[in-house]
Order: C-alpha cells, then structure tokens, then sequence
C-alpha cells in the first residue's frame, strides 16, 4: 500500500496527534476526503481533517488532547473533538443502528476497538473509505478505494449506503467534483431509494456542493438521471425532452444544453462563494420555461417568452431546495433577463434602459456570467471569453456605474428635508418621481437633482 507523506499546516498538529495517542496505546488515521483528495493529487492543499482514533475510550481520548490542544466538544448523537486553533476534527469510529425512516433515527454508539474494516463499512464510497495512518501516512484500504480512485470510480462501500437515500445526492455532487462514473450497481441501489424523508436543508447542502465545485455536470446530473431521481425535480426532467432548433443548438435538446452552460460557468467561477452560488443556480435554471413554451412554427422549434415564463417554474424548483428568500430573489431576475445582454447589444440599447436593467437583476456583472455560460452551452458552435455582448454590457455598465449594483439614489429624504420639504408620504412620491427621473436619465449629480425638483415641484 502507499504511504501519504502529511505535509503543510497539518503535519505538525497531526504529528503531535499521533504522539499523544500512540503513547496512550492507540492508533490514529486520517480518513475520508483528505486521504482522497491527497492520492489523487499529492499537492492538494487540503489542511480539513477528519482523524479517527482507534483504542482509546472518548473521555480518555478528550483528556489526553486538550493538554497541549485548546479542544471544543460538539455532535449531540456523537463527541467529535474539534481542534480550535487548526481545521481538525477528532472521533473514535461509532457504532450506527437504523431506527426509522428519518436521517436522525439512528443509535449511535461509540466503539474504540472496532477494527479499520468495521469502521469503514459505515462511510459511504470506497474512495471515502481510505484510512492513512499517522504518523507515516501509511495506507489502509478495506474496500479497495485506491483501485476505485484510479479507475475513476464512484463505488459504496456495504448494503449500508441504504441507511441514509441523502447518499444519492453525495453520489451527484461527487461524480461531478471528482468526474468519476458511478459504478453500476451503486446505481441499481440507488433507484431503490426515495427522497421522501430527505430535509430541505440536507438537501440543498448537497446541491449547493455540485454548483460550488462541480466541473463535469454531464456525469454528475447524468448520474441523477440514470437512477430514476429526477422525477424528485419534475422541473429539470422536462428538460430531458424538450428539443431545440439544431441550427442554434446542435448540442441536443434543452436538457443537455443546460449541462453544458454548467460546466462553462464552472471554468470561471470567482472563488466568491455567494455569487458563485447565485450565478450558478441562475444557469441551472435558465431555461427551465422552455418546456411550456416551445412550439414548431414554419418548421422551426422556437420558444418564445421561454424566459419570463421560466421564472415562476424557477422559483417552484428553487423553493424545494432552500427557503432562503434572499438567494431566490437575486436568481429569478437573471432567469428572467438571460438573454437581454444579446438583445440590447443588437439593438444598441441607450443608458436609461442599462439603468433599469441594473435595477432588475442587483448586479449587471452577474447577467453576463450567465450569457456567457449560456452561450458556451452550445457545442460545437465557437465562442470564447469575454462574449462581444457581454464585453460591450460592462463596459456600458461600468461607465454608468451599474456594473455591479442597483443605480444608486442620487437624491435623498435629507436634501429634500434641507429644501424645506416635509416628512409624509408625499416626500416619499417625490423621492420616487426623482429616482425614475434619474434612471432616464433626467440629472447625473445631486445638484442637478434638486435643481430638477425646483423645476418639476
């Protein structure tokens, strides 16, 4: 087996670890996604691990770390001990009892002399299921996990997978991430499983997860789609059998299209986790209204109004996933406006219409990640970065000011006040009238706004 050299930030604390324990009569491993992360490429610069250590009893184990680490308890089925000046978090392998449909009814209980097999058999995927022993870094693989990550597989490990369905989604997320297929029978079982029981909030995590660090959607939605868990998102199955008109798409129906905008955003994602997250839930439901609206008109496919209509089918999909309000109103009004950028550069649209389009979707830079991985959707059709609308957008936008907000009210309730006027409704109408009369473009500073009122009111 090979050995894992512990390198970085980690490899002093881990080391320290290892001391601690071993001189106690235990046996510490690093398991899970560092392991994996690190065979397949020994320069990651992961420093999160999941250590598990082996014959030493919970309270023992608590003990015995926090001499020379400052230790926080936390888990309610189960102590994990997190280290809180490193990113380290510490258990003893545990026990897990099915009791009932819910993803918590389970019995935990924690067993410091179970062996590296039986402690394994509980993680989900073979290349999750890989031990590296500490201090050295040697390999321990009960379930031939490294074969599994050199043939590019998505395996699990024991019939346990079954205990929890949220598996089908890991499945999703980590076929997209790792870009391995998913191993035949994992798919078989996963058809036996429903997502019925699943909370919103597990749920979403996992999604959250393939849009965030997913780069090949083609397996990992694929993957969705071949064990029968799309008809949990009815929205993106119609997708699978809507056709588009071949001259614009030659890539396939409105279903493959979408994979491949997700992997053109996921090649110039920002690192910013937030607006990743919008833009990248944006491009998944993009085309969503195509299925109500799609129609063959003098033999061509066409989908008129497929954007507006795609926003109400977008929120219905988005509000299953999470019931974060803010994250669905900065989505919609990109769904809603995908294709704008292309329509204004044509139509060399003027800066009042910039102004309100900024308005709309918050931020006009947003807008253009999603065009340009609309328009990188279309394979084999050429397109490079920046897109000519998009370019041409942000430049327009930039110079306004807009690029990456709302338009900014230039007139304020305190220079109104300071022009005599009083507090009331009345001094928010004025306010209104002024913000409009400055998005057309009516006044460009504040002092052309209050001379604008003195005109007008």
């Amino acid at each position: 087996m090979p050995v894992i050299p512990i390198h970085g930030a980690a490899a002093e604390p881990a080391q320290k670890i290892a001391e601690l324990v071993t001189s106690h009569g235990g046996s510490a491993y690093i398991v899970g996604g560092w392991v994996r992360d690190a065979l397949l490429d020994p320069k990651q610069q992961n420093t999160d691990l999941d250590i598990e250590v082996f014959g030493i009893q919970p309270d023992e184990l608590h003990n015995i770390l926090r001499t020379n680490f400052r230790c926080d308890l936390y888990g309610k089925a189960f102590q994990i001990i997190g280290l809180r000046d490193h990113n380290i978090d510490i258990a003893i392998p545990r026990r897990e009892r099915k009791t009932g449909v819910k993803h918590t009814d389970f019995e935990v209980e924690g067993d410091p002399d179970m062996t590296v097999e039986q402690a394994a058999a509980r993680r989900d995927f073979t290349v999750n299921a890989i031990y590296a022993k500490l201090p050295e870094g040697l390999i321990e693989d009960p379930f031939a996990g490294v074969l599994d990550l050199r043939a590019g597989i998505l395996r699990h490990t024991t019939e346990r997978f079954k205990e929890d369905p949220l598996r089908v989604l890991r499945a999703m997320q980590f076929s997209a991430r790792l870009g391995f297929d998913v191993h035949p029978e994992t798919i078989q079982l996963c058809r036996s499983l429903s997502h019925r029981d699943l909370t919103q909030e597990r749920v979403f995590q996992e999604w959250k997860k393939l849009l965030l660090r997913g780069m090949d959607f083609h397996r990992g939605l694929g993957f969705l789609r071949d064990c029968g868990w799309l008809q949990y998102y009815p929205e993106l199955e119609a997708l699978d059998s809507c056709n588009q008109d071949p001259q614009w798409h030659p890539e396939g129906n409105v279903w493959t299209h979408t994979l491949h905008c997700l992997n053109a955003f996921a090649k110039h994602r920002t690192g910013n986790e937030w607006e990743d997250l919008v833009v990248g839930l944006a491009v998944l439901c993009h085309d969503l209204g195509k299925p109500s609206t799609t129609i063959i008109k003098d033999g061509r496919i066409r989908s008129p109004g497929h954007a507006k209509a795609g926003v109400e089918v977008a929120r219905n999909f988005i509000s299953r996933l999470t019931d974060h309000k803010q994250l669905t109103d900065e989505v919609l009004p990109l769904v809603k406006d995908h294709m704008t950028p292309l329509e204004f550069h044509h139509n060399g649209a003027g800066d009042s219409a910039i102004r309100r389009l900024a308005q709309r979707v918050k931020r006009i830079d947003r807008l253009v990640r999603v065009s340009t991985a609309d328009k990188g959707g279309r394979p084999p059709l050429p397109w490079k970065v920046p897109i000519p609308e998009g370019q041409w957008l942000l430049q327009r936008a930039e110079k306004l000011a807009v690029k990456d907000s709302a338009p900014k009210p230039l007139l304020l309730g305190r220079h109104l006040l300071g022009m005599g006027y009083e507090e009331g409704p009345d001094l928010g109408k004025l306010l209104a009238s002024a913000y409009e009369a400055q998005i057309d473009g009516g006044f460009e500073t504040l002092d052309e706004g209050i001379e604008w009122v003195r005109e007008n009111y």
